[in-house]
């Protein structure tokens, strides 16, 4: 009995095995137009390395304020000074700039360190402080 059993679970492997490699046949057809599937370890040609982006110096304050701070500050969401609202904004302009952008950088309240942006360089995130100053006096 147990040699059946044996015989038979062999025989769903095997099975099991020729399907799969039929599937992995049948992907590589359909993307064989626009692509090329190529499994760690094989020999696929030629590597190419990622491009690096390029990078043209820091951006400027309304871009680091479209891609970072502009979720919360032009919604309020947790506390965040509205941009434009002057009124929201004129107490923390009397503290200075440097204050501001140092809770930029830091974070202050409920607003992470650097908006959330870990990657933006410190004068980015002046810039994008500077800009929305600038928008709410």
């Amino acid at each position: 009995m147990k040699r059946v059993l044996a015989a038979v679970l062999l025989g769903f492997g095997l099975t099991a095995g020729a399907v799969m490699a039929s599937v992995e046949d049948e992907i590589r057809a359909r993307i064989a137009p626009v692509g090329e599937v190529c499994l760690q370890g094989e020999d696929c040609g030629q590597e190419v390395a990622p491009a690096a982006a390029a990078s043209s110096g820091p951006r400027a304050g309304d871009e680091v304020y479209n891609a970072v701070c502009m979720a919360c500050h032009t919604t309020g969401a947790a506390g965040a000074p509205v941009i434009g609202d002057s009124g929201a904004w004129s107490a923390r302009i009397d503290q200075g700039l440097e204050t501001l952008v140092s809770h930029a950088i830091n974070g202050f309240n409920a607003m992470p360190a650097k908006g959330g942006c870990a990657s933006c360089p410190d004068e980015e995130i002046q810039a994008a402080v500077e800009y929305m100053v600038n928008e709410s006096k």
